[in-house]
């Protein structure tokens, strides 16, 4: 454990709270929060992670636009629906990412858990991809993703960064039914 790490940590908190407010700052915060954990991950060769946080860079440059472009007359980010076949359609579609870019991992790098790293860096992906969109599934599959990283952090040592994860999977399940709530006015106030 160290201080570097905890503070990353912080941050990581303060960003999925302003995100789960739906609060413009969230992009600013998590940009600092990937930059912080991609030095963190490369240092422990979790390589796919590491990639991760470097794509989350402009991710995150990507929600803000889109975020801010979509803000409504109450200054409120409005929700979007996500169809079943388009969610499954891309869940499929970052499996199959996800084991390439694991097995790429393996075949190419000293990754300490290349598959597992792959899968989870894809789901990342997806899920935030989500998250700029404005879909509420990016919660539920926050969630799943997260307990996953909770098992890979711990087996690496990582034990305030699974800590973290942990808070995660509540934040996100809380997020949930937020966004759930948010969408319930949303759709009463268009009637």
């Amino acid at each position: 454990m160290s201080n570097f790490e905890i503070a990353a940590v912080l941050v990581s908190v303060l960003g999925v709270t302003l995100t789960i407010r739906r609060s413009m700052w969230c992009w600013i915060v998590n940009f600092i929060a990937v930059v912080m954990y991609a030095y963190l991950f490369y240092v422990v060769k979790l390589y796919g992670e590491t990639l991760l946080q470097c794509v989350f860079m402009a991710m995150n440059i990507y929600g803000f636009y889109h975020w801010s472009k979509a803000k409504q007359h109450d200054h409120e980010i409005r929700l979007e629906h996500l169809s079943s076949k388009l969610a499954w359609g891309q869940i499929i579609l970052t499996m199959i990412a996800g084991l390439i870019f694991g097995l790429s991992l393996q075949q190419f790098t000293d990754a300490a858990v290349p598959i597992l790293d792959g899968q989870l860096a894809m789901f990342s992906l997806l899920a935030t991809y989500w998250t700029s969109r404005k879909h509420i599934q990016t919660w539920m599959l926050w969630v799943v993703v997260d307990i996953v990283y909770v098992g890979m952090f711990a087996y690496k040592g990582l034990l305030p960064t699974a800590g973290l994860y942990a808070a995660f999977v509540l934040l996100a399940a809380f997020g949930w039914w937020q966004w759930l709530q948010v969408k319930q006015k949303q759709q009463a106030n268009s009637y």
